[in-house]
């Protein structure tokens, strides 16, 4: 059979536009790719990248605090939201028009509206038009979930966020998550009066207990009022805002609520079920770890997934799918030991199993230095910064790194190559301190502060 595409692409985001450039350029294969919103998808449109922008931002009021310390003579007059608005909706134009060069320079025929199946071969776009192709890549990434409750209308979600036309004064963020976490320091930062409900016992659920309740317990002490065990019960329209019911009883009135309550797979309505495509429970696409899907034409990559819901995840399992497919080159992408950072204030860089997760395997050494760091020390500031390997007894293998303080996510980076080699925790022993830096904590913890 005469094929119009060798890959057809569903979604323009981190997975779906790795896999068709190199299935393009360097497996020779004629590739169409369809996105029905803007290229770069949910990372470089309305997550990652303007998300990170917005931490810069938030993070000025402190350093120009910092600054007067240093003995700097500088004032400020405040956020000017609308123009660093304007040069973020300019950041992600031109990263929007880098990615659509890239995937025009490989050869990636792109198709700028949404597709669906019809078939184990068969895509058809939104204005009608039928494309048939020898594999098809689901790679729709997800989307925000919106509890149902009434009054939900009320709210935004992260999608909305980098596009108000003006800041709040009195904002809730409703959710324990990582993204969710984030934006109650972004706000705060920028200058808003931000309050946090979240329905568990502790925020940043699956980290490390005592690493994020470090980050907890500094977000507090920076004025975020995080309010566990509450969730909203109803939100309604008031003159003066939103008043938001919630579980504990209160009711309080805010300019903005924030629904930042995890997401789902976006897979709904893309005729995969009707092909034969199995989905789970949440909607996720379910693959074999070759990312192939129950029907073997068709495979799926990124948060459509809900493997690992990573942007850095999705890239690798793109690439891994193109080399297979197309370069003759079999790869499995495993999903073991991936760093990851969140950047809240302070940030977190981990890697890795927590300590419960590590003691449940059996005997581990807990290596944890907590201590003020040298440069908001000098200005006065209360900032306190953690470091915590875990060891296992059994093998002196590290098991689990957690970093807490400014630039976790830097040096995660580079201890997960570490990590990921198997070091022991002799190897970080015999590593030589860079001094004085934060890092240097690593490889000079010599006697463990607890065995779990």
């Amino acid at each position: 059979m005469n094929f119009d595409y060798d890959l057809f692409v569903i979604g323009g985001g981190s997975g779906g536009v790795r896999a068709a450039r190199i299935a393009a350029a360097e497996g020779g294969a004629k590739v169409g790719l369809a996105e029905e919103s803007r290229m770069g998808g949910t990372c470089v449109i309305r997550g990652c990248v303007p998300k990170k922008l917005m931490v810069f931002a938030s993070e000025y009021p402190a350093e120009i605090e910092d600054a007067r310390a240093y003995g700097w003579d500088v004032t400020s007059t405040g956020f000017d939201w609308p123009q660093f608005r304007t040069a973020l909706e300019a950041e992600l134009d031109r990263l929007e028009n880098a990615y659509r060069t890239t995937l025009k320079n490989a050869g990636v025929t792109l198709h700028d509206a949404r597709a669906e199946l019809v078939d184990a071969h068969r895509v058809k776009l939104a204005d009608g038009a039928v494309f048939t192709a020898k594999h098809i890549l689901i790679a729709t990434g997800g989307r925000p979930f919106v509890p149902d409750v009434p009054g939900a209308d009320l709210a935004i979600t992260s999608n909305e966020m980098f596009h108000l036309p003006a800041l709040p004064k009195r904002a809730l963020v409703v959710g324990g998550g990582y993204i969710a976490s984030e934006f109650s320091c972004i706000l705060n930062g920028l200058g808003v009066e931000t309050s946090q409900y979240y329905r568990g016992a502790q925020i940043l659920r699956g980290f490390d207990d005592e690493a994020r309740g470090h980050v907890a317990n500094a977000m507090q002490a920076a004025g975020i009022a995080i309010h566990c065990g509450t969730d909203v019960l109803r939100l309604e329209k008031t003159s003066a805002g939103i008043r938001a019911h919630a579980t504990d009883g209160s009711e309080r009135e805010f300019d903005l609520v924030l629904y930042a309550t995890g997401r789902k797979p976006n897979s709904a309505g893309l005729g995969l079920e009707a092909a034969g495509v199995l989905l789970g429970r949440n909607g996720e696409v379910k693959v074999s770890e070759w990312s192939q899907t129950a029907v073997p034409s068709i495979y799926a990559v990124g948060d459509v997934t809900d493997r690992v819901n990573l942007t850095p995840v999705a890239i690798r399992e793109g690439h891994a799918f193109a080399d297979t497919v197309f370069r003759g080159v079999p790869t499995k992408f495993t999903h073991d030991t991936i760093a990851s950072a969140v950047f809240t204030q302070p940030e977190m860089g981990t890697i890795g199993l927590t300590e419960e997760q590590a003691a449940a395997l059996g005997p581990t050494e807990v290596y944890a230095a907590a201590f003020r760091p040298m440069k908001t020390l000098f200005a006065g500031r209360n900032d306190r910064v953690l470091m915590k390997l875990l060891v296992s007894v059994a093998t002196r293998k590290v098991l689990g790194c957690h970093i807490v303080g400014p630039g976790a996510g830097e040096m995660i980076q580079l201890v997960a190559i570490a990590i990921g080699m198997g070091a022991t925790k002799e190897d970080f022993d015999r590593t030589v301190a860079v001094h004085p830096t934060m890092a240097e904590e690593l490889v000079t913890m010599r006697k463990p502060t607890r065995v779990v």
